[in-house]
This record gives structure tokens, C-alpha cells and sequence, in this order.
């Protein structure tokens, strides 16, 4: 292999596990301007009842908006379905307990 190769497949490599495990960034930029008074006010207002940037929430607002759907999966669905489950609290319950033997202090 010629030493060019060798170079840019290196470079390559090392391109490629920096980004392993990372999020996916967004190539694309938008400035938006003239946004009327009222409409900034209720996205801050929701970025701060949802504990999100204001970015996140426009963001979330506009795949809402054009997509229909949410990036994030929704589970309240799943609210007051729990089932209490004897062998499920029983296992919780023997997890929970402390082995003094295993915490010897020196």
C-alpha cells in the first residue's frame, strides 16, 4: 500500500471511532427571524415547563408540526397499567439486602 493510502485510511479510522457512540449531529442551520413576541414567549415558556433548551423544543416543535410524530418515545400509555406481581417483589426485596459479611472494614 502506498504511504498516501496508508495516511488516509488512518485518518479515516481515527475520523470514525471519534464518533462512535456519539449522537448523530444535525447538518443543518436555521436563523429564523422576525419570531412575533407571543410565540417566544410560549416556546420559553415550554422549554422551561419541560426542562429542555429552547433549541431542543423548536426543534421538537418543528418535526411535530411537519412530520407529525415526536422523536421521543411516549409511555403514558403505560400509566396506572402496573400489576402487582408477588415473585417480582420478592426478588426486589432479596436484592435489596445489605451481606455485612462482604462489607468487612480493615
Amino acid at each position: 500500500m502506498s504511504r498516501r493510502l496508508v495516511s488516509f485510511l488512518a485518518t479515516r479510522a481515527c475520523t470514525l471511532c471519534y464518533h462512535v457512540g456519539m449522537r448523530k449531529q444535525a447538518v443543518l442551520q436555521y436563523t429564523i427571524r422576525g419570531v412575533p413576541p407571543e410565540v417566544d414567549r410560549a416556546l420559553r415558556q415550554r422549554a422551561f415547563r419541560r426542562k429542555m433548551s429552547l433549541n431542543q423544543v423548536v426543534l421538537d416543535e418543528l418535526i411535530q408540526a411537519t412530520v407529525g410524530r415526536t422523536r421521543k418515545a411516549i409511555f403514558s400509555d403505560l400509566v396506572g397499567r402496573w400489576t402487582p406481581d408477588a415473585a417480582y417483589d420478592k426478588i426486589v426485596t432479596m436484592q435489596r439486602q445489605i451481606d455485612w459479611d462482604k462489607w468487612i472494614v480493615t
